[in-house]
């Protein structure tokens, strides 16, 4: 029997989103083979940490030198005082040896593409691509790349990428905008914070009633729920049992959201879709997904999963309150508390970067690139005095004695407390 493999058809590229430095070197070491992030300018995640030059330029390094592309962020809707520095922003870019950038407003498409042509662009999901028209007009501005937005259904995404030559990406987890392809005036309109200029606070997470005009002050539930009502909440978009349809409809990238996510979920997610998409590519005929690839993404901190518009044909107003999350609380079952930074296998211990809380006598789930495992806390010293330590607090350093053996940057976790 002849196996089909991932380079008979095409590899998909998995695309991380870090939010700092360090968040780009665990993307890479959990498995991304490019990386989305965004300057201190001209990105949609103001929020987040974002790099300088300097870090962009040492990432740039980092990521080359473990064959991992990067891609900058230059999203934003702009304004004419934005124009101002972009032009000397681009040419930092281009001097550091940015794999691409991303772009959503052809205002700044069209200055890329004179001041550094030979930079890619990537059109961003903000720009709502939904069709081989508009995907066409991008390939003929000079576009390598294309995000296509999310609310297309997967029969839609294969029209695309069969009629249209270039390259298409999509994105397969994390957070949804409830408004079109994240063109959101909600924010601006609530607390002057404009999403389009990367500030968005996130006013659709918000509790909200319902009240008729002519009876101000009466403030009605639209469902029966003690916190409130969340109609402009969405769940998180999870599409891990989907990749193999992704793979053979063609998709060359697939995009995690969540530079703003912590370093936790990145490599979680990361790893999850890398073992996801190296599974299928080892033998497509024979590939099963499996459960536990779902309880490990389940061990993030997240909205209820779903495949939003995916599988379905109509638009989601007409598909009932599927997408819609009636809370804006997360679910979380595990707690990150640590980072291997040093494993001494002849002494028998590691030394852990403490992120949360740790107590001696805690059980331990170790996440790394290699696998999980468990051991129980038994004792642990502070690195700074030696002295041992009941209890260890965030931005500790801690040696730890353990009889597994486990790999630097290694992730500690615990079942959160009830």
């Amino acid at each position: 029997m002849i196996l089909m493999r991932c380079n008979e058809i095409k590899r998909p590229e998995l695309l991380a989103p870090a939010g700092n430095l360090e968040k780009l070197r665990f993307a890479i070491l959990y498995g991304a083979d490019a990386v989305y992030i965004g300057g201190k300018q001209y990105s949609l995640r103001q929020a987040a940490d974002n790099f300088t030059i300097s870090e962009i330029k040492e990432g740039v390094s980092f990521a080359h030198a473990n064959g991992v592309k990067v891609y900058v962020t230059v999203n934003i809707f702009a304004r004419n005082e934005d124009l101002k520095g972009l032009k000397d922003y681009l040419l930092n870019l281009s001097e550091v040896g940015v794999d691409a950038i991303i772009v959503a407003d052809t205002g700044v498409f069209s200055v890329a593409r004179e001041i550094i042509p030979g930079v890619p662009v990537h059109i961003s999901t903000q720009a709502n691509v939904t069709n081989v028209a508009a995907v066409r007009f991008w390939k003929e501005m000079g576009a390598k790349r294309v995000t296509l937005a999310r609310e297309l259904s997967f029969f839609e995404i294969k029209q695309i990428v069969q009629s249209a030559d270039i390259e298409a990406e999509v994105f397969v987890h994390g957070a949804m905008c409830i408004a079109y392809s994240g063109r959101c005036l909600m924010s601006k309109y609530l607390v002057n914070r404009e999403a389009n200029q990367g500030d968005c606070a996130h006013s659709c997470r918000w509790r909200y009633f319902l009240v008729e005009e002519q009876r101000p002050g009466e403030y009605h539930l639209v469902l029966e729920d003690e916190r409130g009502t969340y109609f402009f909440n969405s769940k998180d978009l999870c599409l891990a049992r989907h990749i193999p349809d992704l793979i053979l409809g063609g998709i060359d990238s697939l995009k995690i959201e969540g530079r703003m996510k912590s370093l936790y979920y990145v490599a979680v997610v990361t790893n999850v879709y890398r073992q996801v998409i190296d599974s299928y590519c080892a033998n497509p005929s024979e590939f099963i997904f499996r459960d536990e690839w779902i309880d490990e993404l389940k061990k993030v901190s997240h909205r209820k999963y779903t495949t939003g518009f995916f599988m379905k044909e109509a638009p989601l107003f007409k598909q009932g309150e599927t997408e819609l999350a009636y809370s804006s609380d997360y679910e979380k079952v595990y707690d990150f508390v640590g980072v291997v930074s040093e494993y001494k296998e002849k002494e028998k211990f590691i030394r852990v970067a403490v992120r949360n809380r740790i107590s001696v006598g805690e059980e331990i789930e170790v996440f790394g690139p290699g696998g999980t495992s468990n051991f129980k806390l038994l004792s642990m010293r502070n690195v700074k005095n030696g002295e041992r330590l009941d209890v260890a607090h965030a931005n500790y350093a801690v040696d730890i004695p353990v009889e597994v053996k486990l790999v630097k940057n290694s992730i500690l976790r615990r079942k959160v407390r009830n």
